[in-house]
């Protein structure tokens, strides 16, 4: 596991750029953290470098959103879940993790079943006070 501290919202995107350059079509990354730890952020970084322009916010209330970059992006956002996809359809994920997508899963415990198999980097985040974060990224 690598970890770095980031001072601001640039530098946390940043790194989420140096991880977008090592994914292809397929992966899923698993991010961590606790709510304004900079989850998003980091996704966004990535997007961009995965050729994303358009605007990366978090879905919370649409569980998910696709993006065309230089490939396929998608971005889920498990939070209202409350940890269990007990409850919901069956095939809510199967739209984001498709095999030409490289997909960001934030709060992902709750579909910890559904992700079984798949390529996944783990990435967690955290406050260290301020605009710091530590940004730890398991490396496969």
């Amino acid at each position: 596991m690598s970890a770095r501290t980031t001072s601001s919202a640039a530098e946390t995107e940043v790194l989420g750029a140096e991880l977008a350059a090592e994914l292809e079509p397929g992966d899923v990354v698993l991010v961590s953290g606790e709510l304004g730890a900079g989850k998003t952020t980091f996704v966004r970084g990535a997007a961009r470098a995965l050729g994303v322009r358009d605007p990366v916010t978090s879905p919370t209330f649409t569980i998910g959103a696709r993006y065309h970059g230089s490939v396929p992006v998608a971005h889920l956002d498990l939070y209202r879940l409350g940890g269990d996809l007990g409850g919901e359809d069956p095939g809510l994920l199967e739209d984001y993790l498709t095999p030409d997508a490289v997909a960001f899963v934030e709060w992902p415990d709750a579909a910890a079943f559904e992700l079984a198999g798949r390529r996944v980097r783990r990435v967690r985040l955290a406050h260290l006070g301020g605009d710091a974060r530590s940004v730890s990224v398991e490396l496969p």
